[in-house]
């Protein structure tokens, strides 16, 4: 029963709301999301164990890619630490957004970077790193950045919130 129940959440947790930006395209119309088919405690319970590996991230992001004609994403530090600091910034203040710390443009300035083909691409509520992805991948903008030509550094990030409604906020971050 505990498998199924899981096995559940995961599924809905991957229709969960999500968000994006890039410098160049409009905001993405917003997303509702299901209501969770976990009672919260249960999903308070999982939440704290959702964690991101970056080079798991990164090697399913560039066989994504790849299969699409582009290049390969490799970690890097900065970008990874970009991304850490957007995912807990979301989860202290309980708001899904590119901004709750400044913009991207002002956070790669900071860690200057060339932000010329930057990308973030931001979400919640995902209980895995596979969900997130499927998430993004379903979602034209999110897959948009997901697919940007150009991009070789990766960071990617999540961030528990406990006692809010959503749990786990993400972060992806890519730079050329």
């Amino acid at each position: 029963m505990k498998n199924f129940l899981r096995s559940a959440f995961l599924l809905a947790a991957s229709l969960a709301l999500a968000a994006c930006w890039h410098e160049s395209s409009s905001p993405p119309a917003p997303a509702v999301p299901p209501p969770p088919p976990l009672p919260q405690s249960e999903r308070e319970r999982l939440a704290p164990q959702v964690h991101v590996d970056p080079n798991e991230a990164a090697a399913l992001i560039s066989s994504y890619r790849q299969s699409h004609g582009l290049s390969a994403v490799a970690p890097d530090p900065t970008v990874q630490k970009i991304a850490e600091i957007q995912a807990h910034a979301m989860a202290q203040e309980n708001l899904l957004s590119h901004d709750v710390i400044g913009t991207l443009k002002t956070r790669y300035d900071a860690a200057k970077l060339s932000r010329a083909t930057a990308i973030e691409n931001v979400s919640a509520g995902y209980f895995s790193l596979a969900d997130a992805l499927r998430g993004w991948q379903s979602s034209p903008p999110h897959n948009a950045n997901l697919l940007k030509p150009g991009m070789h550094k990766i960071g990617i990030a999540t961030a528990y919130a406990p006692g809010t409604k959503l749990l786990v906020f993400w972060a992806l971050d890519m730079s050329n």
